[in-house]
């Protein structure tokens, strides 16, 4: 068989990708992104390289030579980093190839889709086919219902309602995942910056706490990649804003290490309730208890 690639960033996906595909009997070849990717993956692949943010000649040339012909994504690439260089992305020493791609590429934005998606066209171009890591271990992707013990009020309900249609519009405008709600009114929206540091936000702007989180895929969602993505981290960033509840969309997003996330937000006292998303009339149909074969629960 030939092996699969394995492009790492930022989190915990990459090495539960890398787990379930050695499980599975794959060959892993895993290019980890300076930075970002967690230097353990090295011992959990078959093959392991490390590639800067900026090149992407790099990446290319490391699959190839490892006998890659389909390769999956993982793990978050903070662009932010490169807005807050001064000198933007030749900050990051990009190859000839990253220079090509990011200056004479048209485009009609810089935004996540179409800088992901010219980026598997790239890869096409030579030869590697991106999948969905998601078709690699499909059990990460969250069921509905709620899945702690306590389940939304009547109040985060409508907050839940409220925010569900504006972050929908959100994802369709490629702008972000995440928008917090208090009372049904706005607190932060996430853009660049990422959902922990949106939900920080909402926690300076809202200190009396109480608010609600909406993350959901977009519409247009490529499952290839930039799918919403929970675990410890989202429920510590949201208990030290004040956050009482998140809401997430079932069958498109990740819960990463499940037991331990819903676990931690029954510690808390905090609410995860996953959605399937809206009937003909445009309402959600919000769960009102926990399901007792929940993990964590």
């Amino acid at each position: 068989m030939k092996p699969i690639g394995l492009l790492a960033g930022w989190g915990r996906f990459p090495t539960l990708v890398a787990d379930k595909a050695r499980a599975l009997g794959h060959r892993i070849v895993c290019v980890g992104i300076r930075g970002e990717a967690d230097p353990a993956l090295a011992g959990k692949v078959d093959a392991f390289h490390w590639a800067g943010p900026a090149r992407l000649g790099r990446i290319i040339r490391c699959f190839k030579r490892e006998g890659v012909q389909r390769l999956v994504m993982a793990g978050k690439i903070h662009k932010v980093r490169i807005m807050q260089h001064p000198w933007g992305l030749l900050g990051f020493w990009p190859d000839w190839r990253t220079i090509r791609f990011w200056y004479n590429r048209q485009r009609s934005s810089n935004s996540d889709d179409h800088l992901l998606l010219g980026i598997i066209d790239e890869f096409a171009a030579d030869g590697l086919r991106v999948e969905s890591a998601l078709d690699i271990c499909p059990e990460l992707l969250v069921l509905p219902g709620v899945l702690t013990r306590r389940a939304p009020t009547a109040a985060e309900e409508r907050d839940i309602q409220f925010g569900w249609h504006l972050a929908r519009e959100m994802g369709r405008l490629d702008v972000g995942q995440s928008v917090a709600v208090k009372d049904r009114a706005i607190l932060a929206v996430e853009a660049i910056e990422g959902t922990d540091s949106a939900i920080l936000r909402a926690g300076q702007l809202c200190r009396a706490g109480g608010f609600v989180v909406v993350k959901v895929a977009k519409p247009q969602q490529d499952m290839r990649f930039d799918v919403p993505t929970i675990g410890c981290n989202t429920i510590e960033s949201l208990h030290q804003a004040g956050g009482r509840v998140l809401a997430i969309e079932a069958g498109k997003t990740i819960l990463v290490d499940g037991d331990e996330t819903v676990a931690l937000a029954n510690r808390y006292g905090v609410t995860i309730v996953a959605l399937e998303g809206t009937s003909a009339d445009g309402h959600l149909a919000i769960p009102v208890a926990s399901q007792p074969d929940r993990p964590g629960i």
